[in-house]
């Protein structure tokens, strides 16, 4: 009887590690994800800021708002991974600052994916 309590035990703070080790998995796993989209995001906003401030160094050295995104690109130094971001550049006048929203493509303007 007393042999069968001890491989009882044995098995049961087995059974415990194996359940904390996998427990520890999965939260390195969800932060690793939370991580990775904290990221992204950031690298989305920075981004965006980038294209924002030299659309007014262009205004403040030329006397007016490039008329695309491309001027940026060849003037400008910007540099936009199209295979991930789609940036989206309106403008209405040369005297009117141009609306710029970088999203992250597989991505909506409400930020969901769908």
């Amino acid at each position: 009887m007393h042999l069968y309590k001890r491989k009882h035990k044995h098995f049961l703070s087995w059974a415990a590690a194996v359940c904390l080790f996998a427990a520890a998995i999965w939260f390195l796993a969800a932060g690793s994800s939370r991580m990775k989209e904290t990221t992204l995001s950031e690298q989305q906003e920075l981004l965006e800021d980038a294209i924002n401030q030299a659309v007014v160094n262009c205004y403040a050295m030329e006397g007016r708002y490039p008329v695309s995104i491309q001027y940026l690109i060849e003037n400008y130094g910007i540099q936009v991974d199209f295979d991930k971001y789609a940036v989206s550049y309106e403008i209405f006048a040369e005297n009117i600052k141009p609306h710029v929203k970088v999203l992250r493509l597989g991505e909506t303007e409400n930020g969901d994916g769908t």
